[in-house]
């Protein structure tokens, strides 16, 4: 299993991201991304921060993807962030994508699905097709969320991205220990959000590698 969006104390989640990382192990998770909320103010230190328990990671049977998501940035500096962290190495950027239930600047989804550093589109809300074939052109996915009120366009991002052929992704958006999905919550998820049985077998087997052109 895996999960590319999770929050810890370095931003507004419960957990210590060891802490995390051994809750995720125990679920049965391979490779768990920690992306923590970020701006230009603190991009730096989460990517050192979260480097630094890779090899406890390690010692748990996870790999360790250091991320970071960047939250309520402006259009037009989600590129350059985006590029910053990465360069700083990031393995993995998601964006905070234009939620029905938080004034998410509008551009936002537009400005991550053309953006060559950003991975993942988290929980894009109403996201229109052009932005998707954009997200499909540059090889990004947006997120299946279960997180309580991102969620309520699950629908409507599975739609899209199958007229864009867009890849998607599952992710948990864990701020809390309780957050995080079992394997039967995970195939709830996709399945409710409109996934066909087939369709949740490949998303939920994503290689996660490949996605990240690692």
């Amino acid at each position: 299993m895996y999960d590319l969006h999770t929050h810890t104390i370095l931003s507004d989640g419960d957990l210590l991201p060891t802490e995390l990382v051994r809750r995720a192990a125990v679920l049965g998770y391979k490779t768990l991304a920690v992306t923590d909320h970020a701006d230009a103010s603190n991009l730096a230190h989460l990517v050192e921060a979260v480097s630094e328990v890779r090899d406890s990671a390690q010692c748990y049977g996870v790999d360790l993807l250091v991320g970071v998501e960047l939250t309520h940035v402006p259009p037009s500096r989600i590129p350059g962030l985006a590029r910053e962290a990465k360069r700083r190495g990031a393995d993995i950027v998601v964006v905070h994508g234009e939620t029905v239930v938080e004034p998410v600047a509008p551009g936002t989804n537009r400005a991550a699905c053309t953006c060559e550093y950003v991975d993942v589109l988290g929980h894009p809300g109403l996201i229109s097709v052009e932005d998707a074939l954009e997200a499909a052109d540059h090889g990004i996915a947006l997120e299946i969320t279960s997180r309580a009120g991102h969620n309520r366009t699950n629908g409507h991002v599975v739609r899209v991205a199958r007229e864009a052929g867009c890849l998607l992704t599952v992710d948990s958006d864990t701020h809390a220990p309780s957050d995080l999905m079992s394997k039967e919550s995970r195939w709830a998820v996709a399945l409710g959000a409109g996934l066909t049985e087939a369709e949740s077998r490949e998303i939920l087997s994503l290689d996660v590698k490949q996605l990240l052109h690692m």
